[in-house]
């Protein structure tokens, strides 16, 4: 008689390979949608550039005109045209800007224009807004960097940045960005460039900002602002002329 084997009881759960009866298989799972983009941020300074593009198309500007480019200070300044009655200027500033705000058009606003010269004021809201005098002036090389392939030759003149009663508290960070500035000009790294100090003779005796020189807001200029930085840009934009 042959030895019968007895084995032991094997029990096996298997998961997912049978379903209890009268139990519903769980559906698959589902994806949820991507969110939808976020809208592109709107540009501040887009309406400014778009005025001056539509300007431009109504009436062309002359080709090799002096270009003044920048914030509030370059805004303000009217009296270009009669200011500087021997040389063809064009004023492209828009107020509250910044070295970079700049940057970012000067396919749109300086380079269309083939200016003979740009003339430069920026800075001033760049300081009060947090940005270091090292940053100020990483900012304006960026500047210069971007303009330089299509304009080679063309002259920059950087206005320094101007000593305002309303913004005394940051005079050191300003002047600090000043000399930056100027001291990479001079090394002429920048092509040609050329610093214009502005910012010693529009102090007093006193070493403090001249009252005289400002608007009610002791930040904008006044006519006697304007009409000094008259007498300084001048000699700037007469310097390399060919007798």
């Amino acid at each position: 008689m042959k030895p019968v084997l007895f084995l032991p009881a094997l029990s096996f759960i298997v998961v997912g390979w049978s379903v209890a009866p009268g139990a519903r298989a769980a559906a698959p799972a589902t994806v949820p949608p991507a969110p939808a983009p976020a809208p592109a941020a709107v540009d501040r300074w887009e309406k400014d550039i778009a005025k001056f593009e539509a300007a431009d198309k109504k009436t062309p500007p002359p080709k090799g005109a002096v270009l003044f480019v920048g914030s509030s200070s370059i805004v303000n300044w009217k009296t270009l045209a009669r200011d500087f009655p021997d040389v063809a200027t064009l004023n492209r500033g828009f107020g509250g800007s910044t070295i970079p705000d700049a940057t970012r058009y000067v396919e749109r606003i300086v380079i269309p224009y083939a200016p003979s010269r740009i003339v430069f004021y920026s800075g001033d809201n760049d300081i009060a807004g947090g940005r270091t005098p090292e940053q100020v002036l990483a900012d304006f090389q960026a500047f210069v960097k971007k303009v330089r392939p299509a304009l080679p030759s063309v002259p920059v003149t950087f206005i320094a940045i101007k000593p305002s009663p309303s913004r005394w508290k940051l005079r050191v960070q300003m002047q600090a960005a000043n000399r930056m500035i100027r001291e990479w000009i001079e090394k002429g790294d920048a092509g040609p460039a050329s610093f214009l100090d502005v910012y010693t003779p529009m102090l007093g005796a006193d070493g403090l900002p001249r009252p005289e020189l400002y608007v009610a807001d002791k930040l904008h200029l006044s006519a006697s602002g304007y009409e000094l930085w008259t007498r300084l840009v001048r000699p700037a934009l007469t310097a390399d002329r060919k007798p």
